[in-house]
């Protein structure tokens, strides 16, 4: 079934663990429901949801969303998407395991095909949840999708490199311990070197392994070389939105000029096919 020239899948559930068993695709981040289907359109494959750029839509902080807004942020997504959408689940709104099971299942009768769970404690002074803490939460979520019989995709998160404790070793021991407890893929954001992608890759095989599409990985080929299963960008396509809008609201503040104003897309053409 195709809608607007995209096809529509009748088990995106299916189809997302399908882009994973091979190859390489590429995972954008949309940040509200249009910028959803203009990349739909383009032809992506999945989705993934950004908890960054649809907190900048509420005026907010990355990590300052509610469970509520961003079960209804992952809600609109999905229903005006006909492809697979993975959920940017944070740490599971919560801390403890039976709560991050809890609040799995109500991400799940979203209808995403996908999510992710990650072990930063929000803390700054102790970044990182406890290795034990840190799988039992991850192990939770695998059972509370393995309950709702839906089959959703699991990722498993570390982010020390995102936290400020960039260690490859304990980034891997953490990983594989994820695997070990039922997530389907793993991620750790903000790699940089080459070398600490290649071990992650090897380390989690045959599991797929998702990268943060940005410097110094600035091509799909590349990352398709090193044995990346899935890429993915983060708020980085939000951030560009952002960038240009500032910089033109900027301009008319300081300057009293609109050049900014001289190439602007056809945006109801966008929307209207």
């Amino acid at each position: 079934m195709t809608r607007g020239g995209t096809t529509v899948h009748d088990d995106p559930i299916a189809e997302f663990h399908r882009l994973h068993s091979s190859g390489c695709f590429v995972m954008p981040n949309p940040w509200d429901v249009g910028s959803a289907r203009a990349l739909e359109q383009m032809g992506f494959k999945a989705l993934a949801t950004t908890s960054a750029g649809m907190a900048w839509t509420l005026g907010l902080a990355d990590n300052q969303v509610t469970l509520e807004q961003m079960l209804e942020h992952l809600r609109a997504v999905v229903d005006a998407v006909g492809v697979p959408v993975n959920a940017d689940f944070e740490g599971g709104f919560a801390v403890a395991p039976a709560e991050v099971a809890a609040n799995v299942k109500r991400a799940v009768d979203t209808g995403i095909a996908g999510l992710s769970i990650e072990d930063s404690s929000g803390d700054e002074t102790d970044p990182l949840f406890d290795f034990d803490l840190a799988v039992e939460r991850v192990s939770a979520a695998r059972r509370a999708i393995d309950e709702s019989g839906s089959g959703v995709l699991l990722t498993g998160r570390s982010e020390g490199f995102v936290v400020g404790r960039p260690d490859i070793d304990e980034t891997i021991r953490r990983l594989r311990a994820y695997a070990e407890a039922g997530a389907d893929c793993l991620y750790a954001p903000r790699i940089s070197r080459l070398e600490d992608v290649a071990a992650i890759v090897a380390a989690a095989s045959p599991k797929p392994v998702n990268l943060l599409l940005n410097a110094p990985f600035t091509t799909v080929e590349e990352a398709a070389r090193l044995g990346v299963r899935r890429i993915s960008v983060g708020g980085t396509l939000a951030r560009t939105a952002w960038g240009g809008f500032l910089q033109a609201a900027r301009e008319i503040a300081d300057e009293g000029t609109v050049s900014s104003f001289e190439q602007l897309p056809d945006v109801d053409a966008l929307f209207g096919r």
